[in-house]
């Protein structure tokens, strides 16, 4: 699910190199399957097992998380019927796991029928398989309100998958009518079975009072479980607590860090944000070669502000070798993107004829592979 803008804080102010001002940082909206940790899990971890550790350290459990998911309440609706149009082929032994093993090899038909025989003998995963195969229509007609019953379902019994995913549907009113508060209960729900994913967006309730009350504290220690857990919007919106003291104290060393893990991740704003750090030496050692390459990294994303930036780092050799023409190159491209750069204005009208050409030339030519995407 695509994330969109919910709150901004400010990072740290930009040198003349980086320009005169930098877009201010950024929460994330809900996050969905596609946005959790660099290795997700295709099936739902059975709430009876451990969760799995993230790569690089620990889990670390958020105690404020309430320790008795039973204690929410969740709609009390019954199975939907199986779906005669359900394939029969391809027979595999019966229960979720073989659903999902027929859905993780694409046979979404036979991942559907064997779903609905688990469902119908009470197995929790099975009800989310059957509602995610029916949120996004695998093999069949999508049906939103038809998904959330199945996740409602799954969630009642227990599965932290289906809290979570019921969740994001009441907080997007997608199936259901938009409930924050009920949403937040889905997400409180997940997080105690310590669901990443569900941490980040309870966090984001915590921080903007919608569906809980505003409490940066909690949204601070529920973003921590889910930056540490792998999620690379919580890493970078972790960044942003820190260098702000918003629920902790503000640190520029944390801060550094958080961000330019979300960096490493590939998250363009973090890149963005990362090089500035590493510019001004804020919590890390100043190092504009990495910096540089850092602009250069969101720049070929298409990130306008990044653009801008790497054409100041050409025009005044901050990181890179000094080459006016490709600092004419990027600032076109960044300009195309609703950049305006007085200072690089004035550079470009010195060129001379030819190098003008040529970065004319060089910007168009990006600009036509990114567009058929070979940037």
């Amino acid at each position: 699910m695509r994330r969109k803008p919910v709150f901004a804080i400010a990072v740290w102010a930009s040198t003349a190199v980086l320009g005169p001002a930098m877009a201010s940082a950024e929460t994330s909206s809900w996050v969905g399957r596609g946005d959790g940790p660099a290795q997700p899990v295709e099936k739902p971890a059975n709430p009876t097992k451990k969760p799995a550790q993230a790569k690089g350290g620990s889990v670390k459990v958020i105690k404020t998380v309430p320790s008795n998911p039973g204690a929410t309440q969740v709609p009390q609706t019954p199975p939907p019927a199986a779906d005669a149009a359900a394939s029969s082929h391809a027979k595999t032994p019966p229960g979720d796991d073989a659903a999902y093993e027929a859905f993780d090899q694409g046979k979404y038909l036979t991942a559907l029928d064997l779903a609905l025989k688990a469902a119908g003998k009470g197995e929790p995963q099975a009800h989310t398989l059957v509602g995610r195969i029916y949120q996004d229509g695998y093999g069949t007609a999508k049906n939103t309100p038809l998904a959330a019953q199945w996740y409602a379902r799954g969630a009642e019994l227990g599965d932290p998958e289906a809290m979570f995913a019921y969740g994001v549907l009441l907080a997007e009113g997608e199936g259901v009518d938009k409930d924050r508060s009920a949403a937040a209960k889905m997400f409180e729900a997940a997080a105690a079975h310590k669901h990443p994913l569900a941490n980040y967006n309870l966090a984001l309730l915590f921080l903007k009072g919608d569906g809980k009350p505003e409490n940066p504290y909690r949204a601070f220690m529920h973003m921590q479980f889910a930056a540490e857990a792998g999620v690379t919007a919580a890493q970078y919106d972790l960044g942003t607590l820190y260098s702000t003291g918003t629920g902790v104290d503000a640190n520029a060393f944390e801060a550094a860090k958080w961000i330019g893990k979300a960096a490493a991740a590939g998250m363009a704003e973090a890149q963005v944000d990362y090089a500035v750090t590493l510019f001004r030496g804020h919590g890390v050692p100043p190092d504009p070669k990495r910096g540089a390459e850092l602009f250069r990294a969101a720049a070929e994303k298409g990130v306008a502000v990044a653009q801008n930036r790497l054409a100041r780092c050409y025009a005044h050799g901050a990181g890179v070798e000094m080459n006016v023409v490709e600092a004419a190159k990027w600032h076109l491209i960044a300009k195309a993107g609703g950049v305006e750069d007085e200072g690089l204005e004035k550079i470009l009208a010195k060129l001379s004829k030819a190098d003008r050409s040529r970065a004319q030339k060089a910007a168009l030519e990006w600009r036509e592979k990114s567009q058929i995407g070979l940037e």
